[in-house]
């Protein structure tokens, strides 16, 4: 292999020009946190082996809170213990190990109190930075999901200007970088705005990126669908913070965001392969029209203030009524999605998600979706929680009800009370649940028994049924 131009090479030692580095390596779309290769037990500072959800502190202490709170905080202060020294490792492989065991201790272990989080958030961004300026595609999006479970636990505006212009913003913006370290970049903004940064500014700013990075075109390169997907899944989250005025309405003054994006929400649902860029696409549709709604009839609309102030909203006679009109087929049509050319899963997942969807640009009918924890459930029937939830959960992967009975910023953004959450409220504990209710206990041996009994007699008669006919 030839050597590179004289112009390409990068000096040795320069780690400060976050463009300068040639990815060597191409990540697979489907590529994760939690993609298998170097165990967490090879990291640098740790020998935790293993990656699952860490249930066992529930079982060992038994529901004592206060017991378990302290087990996690030790663990997680051995995961962060040597994060100063991060830099010094220079096996790439080892470090993207040790961002993953980062990752999975900020989710799982960070336990009301974030003291250790706060005294080594210096030491964190650091690491990750250099990991983005001179680590592997791989290294680099380990580190920006890193940046993105920290933005949950103690986001602000000063966490965002340490990330955001001078790092994140630039990997989103390099068309040279691996699209899924783009697009974790580019969450992990969304997220640090989402959870702490109140600046409407700032806001604004993101949805823009946000918009530009929606249109088939960035900066005289072609969009990949994904990352466009993502753009519009971050312009959603950012928009449940917007008032629905500033999302669908119009003025003098101005035009709602969502209104001027609904041509281009026209063509992302027209792209018939790419399901992320359709459903995120629907989503954003759905959290348009329901803006609409809340904002009521126009003043030249109503015939009276009575109409005006509590009648719902409408495209009808809008300059927008065609191009709704457009997405609705456009939604209905995928409702009934069918085709040789489309895997059984493939066609299902996009059937019920756009019914749901059609439901409430049809019919004005809310979403439902619940989560079950211990003691009780989480109820969500708007868009707005929806969207925000689907977000954390996928930066928080299998983390997420931890969170949630822990996280008061998470609480207070859902609505959820952690204790109620979590009490016991005369379920079955660890002992009672492995003897009614697994596989090995006796209703489930003498289920099996039964069916066994029935399957032979139906063949006993089958037989019997053959012999007669011999005879």
């Amino acid at each position: 292999m030839g050597k590179k131009p004289r112009s390409h090479r990068r000096k040795k030692g320069d780690t400060d020009n976050i463009d300068a580095v040639d990815d060597v390596e191409e990540l697979s779309l489907s590529h994760t946190i939690v993609t298998v290769g170097t165990e967490a037990g090879d990291s640098i500072f740790s020998k935790d082996e293993g990656w699952s959800i860490d249930d066992d502190a529930f079982e060992e202490f038994d529901g004592d809170s206060a017991r378990v709170a302290e087990a996690w905080e030790q663990k997680l202060q051995d995961s962060l213990a040597m994060a100063d020294e991060f830099s010094t490792e220079k096996r790439t492989a080892r470090r993207e190990a040790t961002l993953r065991q980062w990752f999975k201790a900020l989710t799982q272990y960070a336990f009301g109190s974030y003291e250790t989080v706060e005294s080594k958030l210096g030491d964190i961004i650091r690491a990750c930075q250099f990991s983005v300026r001179s680590g592997t595609p791989s290294e680099q999006y380990a580190a920006c999901r890193v940046l993105e479970a920290t933005s949950v636990l103690i986001s602000d505006e000063e966490f965002f200007e340490r990330v955001y212009s001078r790092l994140l913003l630039r990997v989103v913006q390099s068309s040279h970088r691996a699209i899924p370290v783009r697009i974790a970049a580019l969450r992990a903004i969304g997220m640090t705005v989402f959870i702490g940064v109140d600046d409407d500014v700032v806001t604004e700013q993101i949805l823009d990126l946000c918009e530009a990075l929606a249109q088939p075109e960035y900066r005289g390169e072609t969009v990949p669908p994904v990352l466009r997907a993502a753009a519009l899944e971050v312009w959603n989250l950012l928009a449940t913070k917007l008032d629905a005025l500033y999302i669908s309405g119009k003025d003098d003054v101005s035009t709602g965001r969502g209104l001027m994006l609904l041509d281009i929400l026209v063509e992302c649902l027209e792209q018939q392969e790419e399901f992320s860029l359709q459903s995120a696409a629907g989503e954003c549709v759905a959290l348009i029209h329901t803006a609409r709604l809340q904002v009521g009839l126009d003043s030249e609309e109503g015939e009276n203030t009575t109409e005006r102030k509590f009648c719902l909203g409408s495209w009808e006679g809008s300059e927008w009524e065609d191009t709704m009109s457009e997405i609705e087929q456009l939604m209905e049509m995928l409702s009934n999605q069918s085709g040789h050319f489309l895997s059984k899963k493939r066609k299902k997942d996009t059937r019920s998600v756009f019914r749901e969807l059609l439901a409430t640009i049809q019919d004005n009918e809310p979403p439902h979706q619940v989560i079950q924890f211990q003691g009780g459930s989480l109820d969500l029937q708007s868009w707005k929680d929806i969207i925000a939830l689907n977000f954390v959960r996928r930066c928080l992967q299998g983390a997420l009800q931890i969170q949630l009975l822990t996280n008061p910023t998470l609480q207070a953004i859902f609505g959820a009370d952690g204790k109620a959450l979590h009490s016991s409220n005369g379920g079955y504990s660890q002992v009672e649940k492995r003897l009614f209710l697994s596989k090995s206990s006796e209703a489930a041996k003498s289920k099996d028994l039964d069916r066994s009994k029935k399957r032979r007699s139906r063949a006993n008669a089958k037989n019997l049924f053959l012999t007669n006919d011999d005879e």
